[in-house]
C-alpha cells in the first residue's frame, strides 16, 4: 500500500465504525419509541465510552470490543488473562518465532495462526498498516510507546489505541490490576477481570503472611544467579528486590547493592556474600554449569554448593513477566526457604492451579519439560 493510500484508510475505517456504531444505536431508539425497552429501557446493543488508560490518555472506544489486538512486550498476555483471547485477530511475528517461555501461547495454541500485525519485539515499532488489515476495534499496546506516539498511532489508524503497563514489580504492580481491569471494561469481561485481580492479590496475601512472623535473624540468606536479561548470562546475573523473594520475605543478599532491577555483580562479592540456598534462573543454567566446569574451584568455596542447597526455577521473563510463572517460582522458593511455612504447599501442584486458573490450562509438565523445572541442582552434572 502506498503512502497516500494509507493516509485514506483511516478515514474510511473512521467512518465504517461511525456508522456501525450508531445503526445499532438507531436501531435500540426505535425499538425504545415503539415499546421494545428492555430492563428498564437500558440500551441493548454497543455503546461508545470514553476509557483513561496507562498513559492517562483519553480515548472513546465502542463497548463491548469483538476484536483486539495486542502489541508490545505483555500486552497480549494481560489480554489472555482477561479470557479475551478468543476475541484476538491478530499477533506479532516475535510471537510465532518465540517457541518457549510463554504459558499464554501455549495455552493458547490457535493465536499462532492468527494473521500477522507487526513484527514485535521491545524496540519495535508498530505497523499501522498490517493493524488496519487486522481491523480491531481496539489496539491494546505495552511498553512500545508513550502518549505521544499512542496519539499517533491511533491518528494513522483510526483505530482506539489503549496503552498498558506492567508498573515498576512486574508482578504485584498496580498497574498490571489497573491494566487488567481496562481491558474487561472495554471487552465486556469485567467479571473475568475482577476474579483474576482477586486471585492475585490473594497469592500475594498468601505468600506474605506465611513468613511474616519469622524473625528476620532466622531467615536463611538466598541468592539468584543466572538470571535472563536481554539475553542469557551466568551466576553473575541477579536482582535485587526479586519479586518472587520479596513476596516471601526473604532475605535477599543482592538487595544489599541498592539495586531494585537486574545487576551483575563480581564473582567475589558472591563469595563475600556466602549465601545459605542459591537459586539458578534455568534459562541461564547451562552457562553457569559451564562456567563450574572451567572453575569448579570458585564454586566449591560456596557453602550453598557444599551443601547441596542449589536449585533451579522456571524462569519467568520472556517478553516481560509471566506473573504466572513469577507467582509459581515464589511458592517453589517458599517451599525451599521455609518448608514449615509452606509445610501444605505441593510446589507442582500449585503451579497447576495457577496457570489452570489464570490461563485454563495446567501447564506445569510442559515448561518443566522445557526448562527443567522446580529442581536441586548438581552442578557438576552433565
Amino acid at each position: 500500500m502506498q503512502k497516500a493510500e494509507l493516509t485514506r484508510c483511516p478515514a474510511r475505517h473512521r467512518i465504517a465504525r461511525v456508522i456501525s456504531t450508531l445503526l445499532p444505536l438507531f436501531a435500540v431508539a426505535v425499538l425504545a419509541g415503539c415499546g421494545g425497552k428492555e430492563g428498564g429501557g437500558k440500551a441493548t446493543g454497543p455503546q461508545t465510552k470514553i476509557v483513561t488508560d496507562l498513559a492517562g490518555r483519553e480515548v472513546e472506544v465502542t463497548v463491548p470490543a469483538e476484536r483486539v489486538t495486542a502489541i508490545g512486550p505483555g500486552a497480549l498476555r494481560l489480554v489472555c488473562y482477561a479470557g479475551c483471547a478468543e476475541k484476538v485477530v491478530g499477533i506479532e511475528n516475535m510471537e510465532k518465532q518465540w517457541g518457549t517461555g510463554r504459558p499464554y501461547i501455549l495455552a493458547n495454541p490457535e493465536l499462532l495462526d492468527l494473521p500477522v500485525i507487526g513484527q514485535g519485539g521491545p524496540d519495535s515499532t508498530p505497523d499501522p498498516e498490517m493493524l488496519l488489515n487486522a481491523d480491531p476495534d481496539v489496539i491494546f499496546v505495552a511498553y512500545l510507546v508513550d502518549a505521544a506516539k499512542a496519539d499517533e498511532l491511533q491518528a494513522k489508524t483510526g483505530i482506539p489505541v489503549v496503552v498498558l503497563s506492567y508498573g515498576q514489580l512486574g508482578t504485584f504492580d498496580q498497574e498490571i490490576f489497573d491494566s487488567i481491569a481496562l481491558i474487561g471494561k472495554i471487552t465486556g469481561e469485567t467479571d473475568r477481570a475482577d476474579e483474576v485481580i482477586a486471585y492475585i492479590k490473594d497469592c500475594r496475601k498468601d505468600l506474605e503472611e506465611r513468613t511474616a512472623d519469622i524473625p528476620e535473624g532466622e531467615k536463611p540468606r538466598v541468592y539468584v544467579g543466572g538470571i535472563g536479561m536481554k539475553g542469557t548470562h551466568g551466576i553473575e546475573s541477579t536482582q535485587g528486590n526479586f519479586p518472587p523473594l520479596a513476596s516471601i520475605g526473604a532475605v535477599n543478599v543482592a538487595d544489599e547493592t541498592g539495586s531494585k532491577g537486574s545487576v551483575m555483580i563480581d564473582k567475589e562479592k558472591l563469595i563475600e556474600w556466602d549465601p545459605d540456598i542459591i537459586f539458578i534462573d534455568e534459562s541461564g543454567l547451562q552457562m553457569v554449569k559451564e562456567d563450574y566446569a572451567g572453575n569448579p574451584g570458585f564454586y566449591q568455596t560456596l557453602k550453598a554448593v557444599k551443601e547441596g542447597k542449589v536449585y533451579g526455577y522456571l524462569p519467568y521473563n520472556y517478553y516481560t513477566t509471566n506473573i504466572d510463572t513469577a507467582i509459581a517460582d515464589a511458592y517453589f522458593m517458599g517451599k525451599t526457604v521455609f518448608p514449615e511455612a509452606f509445610e501444605d504447599v505441593d510446589p507442582e501442584e500449585k503451579a497447576d492451579e495457577i496457570y489452570e486458573f489464570l490461563l485454563g490450562k495446567a501447564m506445569y509438565d510442559q515448561m518443566a519439560k522445557d526448562f527443567g523445572g522446580f529442581q536441586k541442582i548438581d552442578l557438576a552434572a552433565k
